[in-house]
């Protein structure tokens, strides 16, 4: 019961914090297209970011890198995977580096906001993981798996899933399939979750399908402790720095996207994430 109050409590002020930042402007006009090349160079750039991998690389280029070009760099943390964009594209922040191309899709079509992809950083593999079978094999009828509730991220699940024989989809739902799409559950029950809450659901589900940052920040190894991992080979899921359509040519912004891709930051994220966190430099956001 307390788990419950506390995440109804959350929803709650998450909501009231999405409404006060959806009445502070005009984020659906076009007009209000943003001029980045225009912005002053001196002042501190925030940028909005989930705490792990995403705040870590962030603050490992303000603390070692920024300086050197001539950037302020400041880190926001959220913990959810609204709020980012929301505070973007009403200037809250100055830009957000959390999401992948077809989240990003979603939430620009369904809430009318104009956030752009400038630069991939990394890739986190998706993953499916248990505290109650050792293996994918042990997965019976009548047990239960959470997945994430958000349109993009269930889809991949599903898809992971399927590519594991987990269960069976129809032909040609890509990764906008739905737990209606699944043709053979092979018995089991599927729960769906707010994404961030899916670590917590783990003892209280047979397995389930964790986004890589929120199991890291559950303290999970993705490399190790997942039952299966999505391939990093042909990824469409790379993490990005993003902004609002029109700030792509902030200096301040060129200069972060110019250090995300550094040979600094790649060498920071081999190491300290051990292949659970991949680089993504280079690869297609579309």
């Amino acid at each position: 019961m307390r788990k419950n109050t506390k995440l109804t409590v959350l929803a709650a002020a998450t909501a009231a914090l999405s409404l006060g930042l959806t009445a502070c402007g005009s984020s659906s006009d076009p007009a209000s297209k943003a001029d980045g090349a225009a912005a002053d160079a001196s002042k501190p750039l925030l940028i909005a970011a989930s705490p792990s991998p995403h705040a870590d690389v962030l603050n490992f280029v303000k603390d070692k890198l920024a300086a050197k070009e001539g950037l302020k760099l400041e880190v926001k943390e959220f913990t959810d995977y609204v709020l980012p964009n929301t505070a973007t594209e009403q200037g809250q922040v100055d830009g957000n580096y959390f999401q992948h191309k077809p989240y990003l899709d979603d939430f620009n079509k369904k809430n009318g906001t104009h956030i752009v992809p400038v630069v991939n950083v990394h890739l986190e593999p998706l993953g499916l993981y248990s505290k109650k079978v050792k293996a994918l094999a042990d997965l019976k009828a009548g047990q239960t798996v959470a997945v994430p509730n958000d349109t993009t991220n269930e889809g991949r699940a599903l898809q992971l899933l399927a590519a594991n024989n987990v269960i069976t989809l129809k032909e040609g739902v890509g990764t906008s399939a739905k737990l209606s799409d699944i043709t053979d559950k092979k018995g089991l029950e599927f729960k769906e979750l707010e994404a961030a809450t899916v670590p917590r659901a783990l003892n209280d589900v047979d397995a389930a399908v964790i986004n890589g940052n929120y199991a890291i920040e559950a303290h999970l190894t993705p490399a190790k402790d997942a039952l299966v991992l999505e391939k990093a080979e042909n990824n469409p899921y790379a993490n990005f720095l993003a902004v609002k359509a029109g700030n792509e040519k902030d200096p301040r912004i060129e200069k972060l996207a110019k250090l995300l891709n550094s040979d600094e930051v790649k060498k920071f994220i081999e190491e300290k994430y051990q292949g659970s966190v991949t680089p993504a430099f280079g690869a297609p956001t579309a």
